[in-house]
Protein backbone atom coordinates (compact mmCIF):
# COMPACT_ATOMS: atom_id res chain seq x y z
CA UNK A 1 0.00 0.00 0.00
CA UNK A 2 1.39 3.75 -1.04
CA UNK A 3 2.15 4.86 2.43
CA UNK A 4 0.90 8.53 1.42
CA UNK A 5 -2.64 7.45 0.41
CA UNK A 6 -5.04 9.66 2.13
CA UNK A 7 -6.03 6.77 4.25
CA UNK A 8 -2.84 6.86 6.15
CA UNK A 9 -2.67 10.37 6.07
CA UNK A 10 -6.25 11.26 7.62
CA UNK A 11 -6.46 12.01 11.26
CA UNK A 12 -9.67 13.00 12.37
CA UNK A 13 -10.04 16.37 14.61
CA UNK A 14 -12.15 15.46 17.77
CA UNK A 15 -11.23 18.86 19.26
CA UNK A 16 -9.29 22.25 19.42
CA UNK A 17 -8.02 22.55 22.60
CA UNK A 18 -4.26 23.52 22.26
CA UNK A 19 -4.41 26.82 22.79
CA UNK A 20 -6.96 26.86 25.73
CA UNK A 21 -4.29 23.67 26.86
CA UNK A 22 -0.62 25.88 26.18
CA UNK A 23 -2.85 29.17 28.23
CA UNK A 24 -4.11 27.29 30.75
CA UNK A 25 -0.88 25.19 31.63
CA UNK A 26 0.93 28.89 32.59
CA UNK A 27 -0.71 29.10 35.41
CA UNK A 28 -2.42 25.82 36.51
CA UNK A 29 0.75 25.20 38.47
CA UNK A 30 0.00 27.88 41.00
CA UNK A 31 -3.60 27.56 40.96
CA UNK A 32 -3.07 23.96 42.04
CA UNK A 33 -0.69 24.77 44.83
CA UNK A 34 -2.91 27.42 46.05
CA UNK A 35 -5.69 24.83 45.94
CA UNK A 36 -3.66 22.30 47.68
CA UNK A 37 -2.52 24.25 50.63
CA UNK A 38 -5.90 25.13 51.47
CA UNK A 39 -7.89 21.93 50.70
CA UNK A 40 -4.48 20.42 53.32
CA UNK A 41 -4.99 22.95 55.85
CA UNK A 42 -8.99 22.36 55.85
CA UNK A 43 -8.94 18.48 55.27
CA UNK A 44 -6.35 18.77 59.00
CA UNK A 45 -9.12 20.82 60.65
CA UNK A 46 -11.45 18.49 59.51
CA UNK A 47 -9.83 15.34 61.07
CA UNK A 48 -9.10 17.27 64.00
CA UNK A 49 -12.81 18.30 64.79
CA UNK A 50 -14.48 15.24 63.44
CA UNK A 51 -11.69 13.07 65.69
CA UNK A 52 -13.34 14.81 68.91
CA UNK A 53 -15.30 12.65 71.52
CA UNK A 54 -18.37 14.66 70.71
CA UNK A 55 -18.36 14.03 67.22
CA UNK A 56 -17.82 10.49 67.13
CA UNK A 57 -20.63 8.82 64.48
CA UNK A 58 -20.76 6.38 61.92
CA UNK A 59 -21.16 9.37 59.61
CA UNK A 60 -18.05 11.61 60.92
CA UNK A 61 -16.10 8.52 60.73
CA UNK A 62 -16.43 8.70 57.36
CA UNK A 63 -15.52 11.69 56.79
CA UNK A 64 -12.50 11.75 59.10
CA UNK A 65 -11.15 9.04 56.35
CA UNK A 66 -12.57 10.70 53.19
CA UNK A 67 -10.59 13.88 54.88
CA UNK A 68 -7.45 11.69 55.17
CA UNK A 69 -7.63 10.67 51.54
CA UNK A 70 -7.90 14.01 50.12
CA UNK A 71 -4.88 15.52 52.26
CA UNK A 72 -2.76 12.68 51.36
CA UNK A 73 -3.60 13.45 47.39
CA UNK A 74 -3.21 16.92 48.59
CA UNK A 75 0.41 17.08 50.38
CA UNK A 76 1.54 14.32 47.92
CA UNK A 77 0.57 16.62 44.49
CA UNK A 78 2.09 19.55 45.28
CA UNK A 79 5.98 18.50 44.87
CA UNK A 80 4.90 17.12 41.57
CA UNK A 81 2.95 20.77 40.62
CA UNK A 82 5.76 22.49 41.62
CA UNK A 83 8.20 19.99 39.31
CA UNK A 84 6.06 20.08 35.99
CA UNK A 85 4.17 23.67 36.11
CA UNK A 86 6.66 26.08 38.00
CA UNK A 87 9.36 25.93 35.64
CA UNK A 88 8.12 25.26 32.30
CA UNK A 89 12.02 25.80 30.81
CA UNK A 90 13.46 22.87 32.51
CA UNK A 91 11.61 20.67 30.65
CA UNK A 92 14.01 21.84 27.91
CA UNK A 93 16.96 20.21 30.35
CA UNK A 94 18.26 16.59 30.68
CA UNK A 95 18.00 16.57 34.74
CA UNK A 96 13.93 17.36 34.12
CA UNK A 97 13.73 13.68 32.78
CA UNK A 98 16.47 11.98 35.24
CA UNK A 99 16.03 8.68 36.42
CA UNK A 100 15.03 9.77 40.27
CA UNK A 101 12.44 11.80 38.69
CA UNK A 102 10.75 9.26 36.71
CA UNK A 103 10.46 7.11 39.32
CA UNK A 104 8.97 9.81 41.34
CA UNK A 105 6.15 10.51 38.24
CA UNK A 106 5.68 6.61 38.50
CA UNK A 107 4.91 6.92 42.25
CA UNK A 108 2.79 9.90 42.11
CA UNK A 109 0.11 8.14 38.90
CA UNK A 110 0.25 5.03 41.42
CA UNK A 111 -0.31 7.31 45.22
CA UNK A 112 -2.67 9.99 43.30
CA UNK A 113 -4.79 7.39 41.91
CA UNK A 114 -5.28 5.00 45.07
CA UNK A 115 -6.19 7.52 47.23
CA UNK A 116 -8.48 9.41 44.84
CA UNK A 117 -10.17 6.15 44.61
CA UNK A 118 -10.41 5.65 48.04
CA UNK A 119 -11.94 8.96 48.73
CA UNK A 120 -14.59 7.89 45.71
CA UNK A 121 -15.12 4.66 47.22
CA UNK A 122 -15.42 6.44 51.21
CA UNK A 123 -18.34 8.58 49.18
CA UNK A 124 -20.54 6.21 47.94
CA UNK A 125 -20.33 4.41 51.18
CA UNK A 126 -21.63 8.12 52.92
CA UNK A 127 -24.53 7.96 50.56
CA UNK A 128 -25.39 4.17 50.97
CA UNK A 129 -24.84 4.91 54.99
CA UNK A 130 -26.74 8.37 55.17
CA UNK A 131 -29.53 6.27 52.87
CA UNK A 132 -29.96 3.47 55.47
CA UNK A 133 -29.76 6.35 58.01
CA UNK A 134 -33.06 8.34 56.66
CA UNK A 135 -34.64 5.34 55.29
CA UNK A 136 -34.38 2.48 58.41
CA UNK A 137 -34.12 4.52 61.43
CA UNK A 138 -35.00 2.45 63.48
CA UNK A 139 -32.95 -0.30 62.66
CA UNK A 140 -29.53 1.91 61.29
CA UNK A 141 -28.07 1.24 65.15
CA UNK A 142 -27.59 -2.44 63.84
CA UNK A 143 -26.34 -1.55 60.20
CA UNK A 144 -24.49 1.43 60.79
CA UNK A 145 -22.34 0.50 64.04
CA UNK A 146 -19.45 2.48 65.06
CA UNK A 147 -17.45 -0.97 64.66
CA UNK A 148 -18.86 -1.29 61.23
CA UNK A 149 -18.08 1.74 60.04
CA UNK A 150 -14.67 1.00 61.09
CA UNK A 151 -14.41 -2.12 59.45
CA UNK A 152 -15.70 -0.86 55.90
CA UNK A 153 -13.60 2.02 56.25
CA UNK A 154 -10.46 0.04 56.74
CA UNK A 155 -11.20 -2.53 54.45
CA UNK A 156 -11.84 0.85 51.79
CA UNK A 157 -8.04 1.60 52.48
CA UNK A 158 -6.93 -1.98 51.66
CA UNK A 159 -9.10 -2.99 48.84
CA UNK A 160 -8.65 -0.31 46.59
CA UNK A 161 -4.88 -0.38 46.01
CA UNK A 162 -5.97 -4.03 44.31
CA UNK A 163 -8.64 -2.52 42.35
CA UNK A 164 -5.85 0.13 40.95
CA UNK A 165 -3.15 -3.21 40.39
CA UNK A 166 -4.20 -2.36 36.54
CA UNK A 167 -2.44 1.00 36.48
CA UNK A 168 0.41 -0.06 38.42
CA UNK A 169 1.16 -2.78 35.87
CA UNK A 170 0.33 -0.86 32.61
CA UNK A 171 3.16 1.88 33.42
CA UNK A 172 6.82 1.80 32.21
CA UNK A 173 10.32 3.59 32.90
CA UNK A 174 11.38 4.18 28.79
CA UNK A 175 14.94 5.40 27.78
CA UNK A 176 15.76 7.70 25.33
CA UNK A 177 18.74 8.52 23.55
CA UNK A 178 19.30 12.03 23.04
CA UNK A 179 22.02 15.24 22.70
CA UNK A 180 22.65 18.02 24.58
CA UNK A 181 24.62 20.99 24.80
CA UNK A 182 27.42 21.78 27.53
CA UNK A 183 24.81 23.65 29.90
CA UNK A 184 22.81 20.22 30.06
CA UNK A 185 19.88 21.67 27.39
CA UNK A 186 18.76 19.16 25.16
CA UNK A 187 19.33 19.65 21.42
CA UNK A 188 16.15 19.55 19.38
CA UNK A 189 16.48 16.91 16.83
CA UNK A 190 15.69 20.39 13.74
CA UNK A 191 18.71 22.34 15.02
CA UNK A 192 21.30 18.54 15.07
CA UNK A 193 21.98 18.79 11.23
CA UNK A 194 23.65 22.28 11.05
CA UNK A 195 24.70 22.23 15.24
CA UNK A 196 28.26 23.00 15.49
CA UNK A 197 28.84 23.59 19.28
CA UNK A 198 29.77 20.77 21.52
CA UNK A 199 27.22 18.04 22.21
CA UNK A 200 26.80 15.25 24.35
CA UNK A 201 24.98 11.80 24.79
CA UNK A 202 22.45 12.08 27.10
CA UNK A 203 19.75 9.25 28.35
CA UNK A 204 16.65 10.44 28.91
CA UNK A 205 13.71 8.32 31.49
CA UNK A 206 10.19 8.96 30.56
CA UNK A 207 7.15 7.37 32.27
CA UNK A 208 4.63 5.68 29.77
CA UNK A 209 2.17 3.49 29.49
CA UNK A 210 2.75 -0.40 28.31
CA UNK A 211 1.24 -3.48 27.27
CA UNK A 212 -1.96 -2.68 29.51
CA UNK A 213 -2.81 0.65 28.51
CA UNK A 214 -6.83 -0.49 26.97
CA UNK A 215 -7.08 -2.48 30.55
CA UNK A 216 -5.56 0.25 32.65
CA UNK A 217 -8.29 2.95 30.99
CA UNK A 218 -11.01 0.54 31.46
CA UNK A 219 -10.49 0.19 34.81
CA UNK A 220 -9.73 3.87 35.00
CA UNK A 221 -13.41 5.07 33.05
CA UNK A 222 -15.13 2.69 34.04
CA UNK A 223 -14.48 0.78 37.33
CA UNK A 224 -13.31 3.81 39.24
CA UNK A 225 -15.15 6.70 37.70
CA UNK A 226 -18.17 5.66 35.75
CA UNK A 227 -19.54 2.72 38.15
CA UNK A 228 -19.48 5.03 41.46
CA UNK A 229 -20.98 8.15 39.09
CA UNK A 230 -23.88 5.73 38.95
CA UNK A 231 -24.19 4.46 42.08
CA UNK A 232 -24.04 7.94 43.51
CA UNK A 233 -26.82 9.09 41.10
CA UNK A 234 -28.92 6.15 41.90
CA UNK A 235 -27.78 6.78 46.17
CA UNK A 236 -29.35 10.56 45.52
CA UNK A 237 -32.33 10.11 43.45
CA UNK A 238 -33.62 7.81 46.29
CA UNK A 239 -32.13 9.74 49.06
CA UNK A 240 -34.08 13.08 48.06
CA UNK A 241 -37.24 10.90 47.55
CA UNK A 242 -36.74 9.46 51.31
CA UNK A 243 -36.55 13.34 52.33
CA UNK A 244 -39.99 14.49 50.68
CA UNK A 245 -41.63 11.15 51.72
CA UNK A 246 -40.27 11.85 55.49
CA UNK A 247 -41.21 15.07 55.24
CA UNK A 248 -44.99 14.44 53.97
CA UNK A 249 -44.77 11.76 56.84
CA UNK A 250 -44.02 14.06 59.54
CA UNK A 251 -47.28 16.27 58.10
CA UNK A 252 -49.23 13.53 57.95
CA UNK A 253 -48.69 12.44 61.80
CA UNK A 254 -48.08 15.80 63.41
CA UNK A 255 -50.77 17.93 62.64
CA UNK A 256 -51.16 20.83 64.07
CA UNK A 257 -52.03 19.85 67.42
CA UNK A 258 -48.34 18.49 67.73
CA UNK A 259 -47.28 17.36 71.74
CA UNK A 260 -44.15 18.14 73.01
CA UNK A 261 -42.80 14.95 72.59
CA UNK A 262 -44.01 14.53 69.25
CA UNK A 263 -42.20 18.04 68.44
CA UNK A 264 -38.82 16.94 69.95
CA UNK A 265 -38.86 14.04 67.64
CA UNK A 266 -39.73 16.44 64.94
CA UNK A 267 -36.68 18.61 65.62
CA UNK A 268 -34.57 15.48 65.67
CA UNK A 269 -35.60 14.30 62.92
CA UNK A 270 -35.22 17.87 60.97
CA UNK A 271 -31.76 18.09 62.33
CA UNK A 272 -31.21 14.12 60.66
CA UNK A 273 -32.47 16.25 57.57
CA UNK A 274 -30.46 19.34 56.94
CA UNK A 275 -27.57 17.14 57.75
CA UNK A 276 -28.80 14.58 54.97
CA UNK A 277 -28.80 17.68 53.25
CA UNK A 278 -25.70 18.73 53.43
CA UNK A 279 -24.53 15.10 52.53
CA UNK A 280 -26.30 15.26 49.64
CA UNK A 281 -24.84 18.96 48.20
CA UNK A 282 -21.34 17.16 48.62
CA UNK A 283 -22.58 14.20 46.41
CA UNK A 284 -24.10 16.63 43.86
CA UNK A 285 -20.65 18.51 43.59
CA UNK A 286 -18.75 15.11 43.31
CA UNK A 287 -20.81 14.04 40.59
CA UNK A 288 -20.40 17.24 38.68
CA UNK A 289 -16.38 17.01 38.51
CA UNK A 290 -16.00 13.59 38.49
CA UNK A 291 -18.65 12.49 35.55
CA UNK A 292 -17.43 14.62 33.00
CA UNK A 293 -13.78 12.65 33.76
CA UNK A 294 -15.88 9.02 34.04
CA UNK A 295 -17.07 9.68 30.22
CA UNK A 296 -13.46 11.28 28.91
CA UNK A 297 -11.87 8.01 30.06
CA UNK A 298 -14.24 5.28 28.60
CA UNK A 299 -13.94 7.96 25.00
CA UNK A 300 -10.62 7.60 25.26
CA UNK A 301 -10.47 3.80 25.34
CA UNK A 302 -13.52 3.66 22.75
CA UNK A 303 -12.47 5.83 19.83
CA UNK A 304 -8.55 5.82 20.27
CA UNK A 305 -5.34 7.53 20.96
CA UNK A 306 -6.12 10.63 18.86
CA UNK A 307 -9.35 11.55 21.16
CA UNK A 308 -6.68 10.93 24.22
CA UNK A 309 -4.27 13.34 22.89
CA UNK A 310 -6.51 15.88 21.36
CA UNK A 311 -9.28 16.04 23.93
CA UNK A 312 -8.49 13.90 27.14
CA UNK A 313 -4.97 14.95 27.34
CA UNK A 314 -5.45 18.81 27.23
CA UNK A 315 -8.06 18.52 30.06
Amino acid sequence: MNASSPSALAIETFCELKTFYNAYRSIHGYLSIMVCVFGSVANILNVCVLSRREMRSPTNSILRGLAVADLLVMIEYIPFSCHVYLDPDARSTANYFSYGWALFMTFHAMFGQVFHFISICLTVILAIWRFIIITTSHKNKGWCTPRRTAVTIILTYLLCPLVCLPLYISLEITEQATLVNASGRIIPKRLLANYTEEKYNATLYVLNYGNFKEVSFWVYGVVIKLVPCILLTILSQRIISALIEAKQRRRNLLGSNAKPAKLARQNKQQQTDRTTKMLLAVLLLFLITEFPQAILGLLSVSIGPEFEMQCYNPL
